[in-house]
C-alpha cells in the first residue's frame, strides 16, 4: 500500500500538476485526507515548489454550519476566501482539489440554502474560475478514499474493508496499479489523441444520439469547435492533466443548438444530494421539462442557478468498455462516474473547445455558440448500447459510437 501511495503522490505533483521550479502548489483537501496530503506536500517539495499551501476542508463543519447558521449568510461570500484564491492565481500557482466527499452528508439540507451558497461561491470566484477553465493555471482534481463514501460505494463491506477496496479501485483507475505510471498515461495521451484526430478531421456539424434508455437528442456544434482531451497546455507551454482519471475527450455543442431527450445512466451527487433516475427536454437549447425520481427538487435549483444552467456546456464521449467502466463500480463520485461514460454538462462551456477561445472574451464567445453560466454540472448518459452518429457539412452520418463504444478508434 505504501508503494502504491508514493506512486500516486507523485503522479499527481509530476504528471497531474506538472509542477515547476519555484512555484507554488495550492491544495484544497478534506481534513479525512491529512496523510495523504502531506505526502503530497513533500513530493512537491521535493519536484522544487516553492511552497505548498493547504486549504483544509471539514464538511462536517458545513453540515452544521447549513443546519444552524442565520439564514442571510448563505447570500455571502467570504472576502477572504476570493483574496486568497485569486492572490495565488495571479502568483501563477498549481492547484490541487482532493474530491472525497460523503455522497449522503447533505441529503436532509434545505436544496435552496445549498443553491444560494452555490451562486454567490460561483460569483465571487468567477475570476478565479475562468483562469482555471482558460488554462491560466495548471490545476488538478483528484481523489482519495475516506469512510463515509467507501462505505456507500461497498455498503456490505466493513468500514476498513470497504476503504481498502475504494483504494484498489482508485488505483487501477490512475493506473498507479500499473509497474510505471508515467509512461502509462504517455500511452494512454497517445489512444486518446488517435480519437481526437478522427473528431477534428472530420468536423462534425451536429452529433445524434439515441439509445433504449430513451435518449434521443441532436447536438448543433458551434463552427469553430476543437475537440480536446487528456492532458493539456498550461501557460509555460508545459502539459498537465486537469482530472486523474479521464478517459474522455470533449468539446461543446451550440448553447441554442440542441433538440430532443437526455435521460440519465448513473446517479449524480450534487452538493451532497443525490439525484437518480432524472431526464432533460431540450428545445433550442434550452431544458424545457425535466424529471427525476429522487431529487428533482435539488435539480430543479441547479438549472434555476441562471439562464445558462438551463443549456449544455460539455459533449464528453467515453467508451464504455474503458477501465473505470469495467470495474462495474458506482462511485457516487462525478470524477470517477464522468469517466465511466459519456456525459453532458449543464452550465459554462471550456473556452478551449472553440479555436483560439481562450484568448476570446465572455462576450466574443457566445457570439461563437459557447453557453455561459455560473455552474458548470456533468451527468452521465452512457450505455451499452448508445449510438453516435456524427452528421458532416453534406448531411453524411458516420458513425462515431456503436454498442457503446468508439467505431474503428
Amino acid at each position: 500500500m505504501q508503494n502504491n501511495l508514493e506512486k500516486y503522490a507523485e503522479l499527481l505533483v509530476r504528471t497531474g500538476i506538472n509542477i515547476q521550479d519555484d512555484q507554488i502548489l495550492v491544495v484544497n483537501s478534506p481534513i479525512e485526507c491529512a496523510d495523504f496530503a502531506r505526502l503530497v506536500s513533500i513530493k512537491a517539495y521535493e519536484s522544487g515548489a516553492r511552497e505548498v499551501v493547504i486549504r483544509w476542508i471539514d464538511e462536517q463543519s458545513t453540515k452544521i454550519r447549513f443546519d444552524m447558521a442565520k439564514d442571510e449568510v448563505f447570500d455571502e461570500f467570504p472576502q477572504w476566501i476570493k483574496t486568497m484564491l485569486e492572490g495565488y492565481a495571479k502568483k501563477g500557482a498549481a492547484f490541487l482539489s482532493i474530491a472525497a466527499s460523503d455522497p449522503e452528508l447533505m441529503k436532509d439540507v434545505d436544496p435552496k440554502k445549498m443553491s444560494r451558497q452555490q451562486k454567490v461561491m460561483s460569483q465571487g470566484l468567477e475570476y478565479y474560475r475562468t483562469r482555471m477553465m482558460t488554462n491560466q493555471n495548471v490545476w488538478c482534481v483528484a481523489s482519495i478514499p475516506t469512510v463515509a463514501w467507501a462505505k456507500k460505494v461497498f455498503p456490505d463491506a466493513a468500514p476498513k474493508d470497504a476503504e481498502n477496496k475504494l483504494w484498489e479501485a482508485i488505483f487501477k483507475a490512475v493506473r498507479v496499479d500499473q509497474a510505471d505510471p508515467v509512461a502509462a498515461w504517455e500511452e494512454h495521451q497517445q489512444n486518446l489523441n488517435r480519437r481526437l484526430d478522427f473528431l477534428n478531421s472530420h468536423h462534425f456539424k451536429a452529433l445524434r444520439y439515441k439509445n433504449h434508455a430513451g435518449t434521443d437528442v441532436t447536438l448543433a456544434l458551434p463552427t469553430k469547435h476543437r475537440w480536446v482531451g487528456g492532458g493539456d497546455k498550461g501557460p509555460h507551454g508545459k502539459v498537465f492533466f486537469a482530472n486523474m482519471p479521464t478517459e474522455e475527450v470533449f468539446t461543446m455543442p451550440k448553447a441554442d443548438g440542441v433538440d430532443g431527450t437526455v435521460v440519465s445512466s448513473m446517479p449524480l451527487n450534487y452538493n451532497g444530494n443525490l439525484i437518480e433516475d432524472f431526464q432533460f427536454t431540450f428545445s433550442k437549447g434550452k431544458v424545457v421539462d425535466f424529471d427525476a425520481r429522487q431529487g428533482k427538487e435539488v435539480l430543479r435549483e441547479l438549472l434555476d442557478t441562471d439562464d445558462g444552467a438551463k443549456r449544455l456546456g460539455e459533449i464528453a464521449l467515453v467508451p464504455y468498455d474503458s477501465p473505470i467502466s469495467n470495474q462495474n463500480i458506482l462511485f457516487y463520485n462525478t470524477l470517477f462516474d464522468e469517466n465511466a461514460s459519456c456525459h453532458f454538462a449543464l452550465g459554462k462551456a471550456y473556452p478551449g473547445c472553440i479555436k483560439g477561445g481562450d484568448n476570446l472574451s465572455k462576450e466574443d464567445l457566445i457570439r461563437e455558440g459557447a453557453n455561459d453560466s455560473l455552474t458548470h454540472v456533468d451527468f452521465m448518459i452512457g450505455t451499452e448500447d448508445l449510438e453516435i452518429y456524427g452528421i458532416t457539412e453534406s448531411n453524411e452520418e458516420v458513425p462515431v459510437f456503436k454498442g457503446g463504444n468508439f467505431v474503428n478508434f
